[in-house]
């Protein structure tokens, strides 16, 4: 894939609330007079209250003030599970005369529709971090190319690393994060593989909907009800931090091991700690870059194939984080 031209250009940044609570959206670009041949590309995440959405905004930011080619829009919704706000901000993107969509979907298959109706419009849509469900895509004859890591073979690593540590037969539970979104059934089934492979037995797995909050409380029931439970694998970083809240508050914080997804900062500070024991970097300081470069390769040439493309996605250790 072509990367995108370095060009430095002097810019200026906007912080416009769109909705007040629910929305938080970012244009970021040089002088109108400057913009007007611009492509504007609309970044479309997340919760920002998540700090791995956070610093992929960060990253496109960057990208955007140092390439200078394109007009940013940045979006995210309050609450990751809040699939209407998303719905909503592809619409108003569409309206506002967007080229581009680059966007996380808070779920695979109800944001679908809306893409349609932005494709139909003639704005290319690239989709990150969460891939939208194939066989629906396939059905609505829609082709949009996903650009993200394989979370399956990430949350693998991240399984097979944690087994290393354990004996056969030893009980783990799993914290998955939305059933109904592609990334969480792909790490709770790489999980699940690790596990199966080391002849380790899962006696839970629920759904603690991505959420620090949500995670604390399953997992506070989790290790009621499985007290010979030796370790818990979340499927991010954000309800691995409330595992171990969770084993903090039923005094099992010095032998549970824990693992999480995303590779946030407080996560490398809980690692360093000995809080939790490996999480998997999928580089969100970038992924959303590679989703923009790959946008703006399929405005440039609307002929241009679409494909998806796999960026990388590494094991994070307290090794690893010595080795920085």
């Amino acid at each position: 894939m072509h990367t995108v031209k370095q060009i430095l250009l002097p810019l200026a940044f906007a912080g416009i609330c769109l909705t007040m609570g629910c929305k938080k959206s970012i244009t970021t670009d040089a002088p109108a007079s400057e913009t007007s041949d611009k492509p504007k590309v609309a970044l479309i995440m997340k919760s920002l209250a998540n700090e791995f959405f956070s610093t992929m905004a960060e990253g496109a930011q960057t990208h955007q003030r140092q390439s200078g080619e394109y007009t940013l829009i940045v979006n995210g919704i309050k609450d990751e599970r809040d699939v209407s706000r998303q719905v909503a901000l592809v619409q108003e993107m569409v309206a506002s005369d967007i080229d581009a969509i680059v966007i996380a979907p808070a779920e695979s298959q109800a944001l679908i529709p809306a893409l349609r109706r932005a494709v139909k419009a003639g704005v290319v849509v690239v989709n990150i971090d969460n891939k939208l469900d194939p066989e629906m895509l396939a059905d609505e004859g829609l082709e949009i190319p996903f650009v993200g890591p394989d979370n399956h073979a990430g949350a693998k690593k991240v399984g097979q690393y944690l087994a290393a540590r354990l004996d056969e037969g030893d009980a783990v539970a799993v914290l998955e994060g939305l059933q109904t979104s592609e990334n969480g059934r792909a790490r709770k089934a790489g999980f699940e593989q690790a596990m199966d492979e080391a002849s380790i037995t899962i006696v839970d797995s629920q759904s603690a909907q991505w959420e620090m909050a949500k995670a604390n409380e399953v997992a506070s029931s989790m290790l009621s009800e499985h007290p010979e439970v030796k370790a818990i694998l979340a499927a991010n970083d954000s309800m691995a931090l409330g595992a171990v809240a969770a084993a903090k508050s039923v005094g099992r914080s010095d032998d549970l091991l824990i693992v999480g997804f995303d590779n946030i900062a407080a996560v490398q500070d809980a690692i360093r700690d000995g809080k939790v024991l490996a999480t998997a970097d999928q580089h969100g300081d970038q992924l959303a870059v590679y989703g923009i470069e790959t946008a703006l390769e399929l405005i440039a040439d609307a002929e241009a194939e679409v494909a998806d493309v796999e960026t990388p996605v590494d094991l994070v250790t307290i090794e690893t984080l010595g080795a920085e």
